[in-house]
């Protein structure tokens, strides 16, 4: 996920809802890893495959020039209730500098997980779903995506994004977002932003990573 020039947005659910103020300028491409059912097969940058629960439908893909700085390739899936509304997203994006610049990913590695040997960075955030994506954004993409298949995003979100940089010259990145209706945890933003529910939230951090961790299966 590209950061917008000057600033940085904190958090995983700044990035997510807010996506940058550059507009995409590039037609879209053909995918180039491949689906089958719920498990995502990609031979290169990193050659993985990762496995989604059963239960998820899968929304689609697109791949596309973000901004004009990377080659952005995402595949989305869905799980949710006999309304369409989203309960949970899954979110991997495939994404590498394109050769006309020298830019690269900058995530702190502070707080880190392994899948299957591989070295993420995590960011876990909250907040609603109806903020307004930046035009040309990789979130915008996923949201019309969502939209298109007839599913409704839940009105707010808990998420956690993992982060792999594929080599030391950290120009290319596997990017996996899982997000959950917040209301499953029985909690609002409102209720976590008062006194006190930073309390709550630290207790739905570490469970959310292990759902995420539980549901989203990655091989090498």
């Amino acid at each position: 996920m590209i950061r917008p020039p000057k600033f940085f947005l904190a958090g995983a659910f700044a990035a997510l809802l807010l996506g940058t103020a550059i507009t995409a300028i590039a037609d879209d491409k053909a995918p180039d890893r491949k689906v089958e059912g719920t498990t995502i097969t990609s031979s290169h940058d990193p050659a993985v495959k990762i496995t989604l629960p059963e239960t998820a439908q899968y929304v689609g893909a697109d791949r596309w020039d973000l901004y004009g700085f990377a080659d952005a390739e995402i595949h989305v899936f869905v799980e949710a209730d006999a309304q369409k509304k989203v309960q949970r997203l899954y979110w991997v994006q495939f994404e590498a500098f394109l050769p006309d610049n020298e830019r690269v990913y900058k995530y702190p590695f502070i707080e880190k997980t392994t899948l299957a040997g591989l070295e993420f960075d995590v960011n876990r955030s909250y907040g609603p779903t109806n903020l307004k994506s930046r035009p040309g954004s990789d979130r915008e993409r996923v949201f019309a995506m969502v939209a298109k298949a007839g599913y409704v995003m839940a009105a707010e979100q808990l998420n956690v994004r993992l982060v792999h940089l594929t080599d030391e010259t950290k120009r290319k990145e596997l990017m996996i977002i899982y997000g959950e209706d917040l209301a499953m945890s029985k909690t609002t933003t409102e209720e976590l932003n008062k006194p006190g529910g930073q309390e709550k939230w630290e207790g739905q951090k570490t469970a959310l990573i292990a759902r995420a961790k539980e549901r989203i299966k990655v091989e090498q």
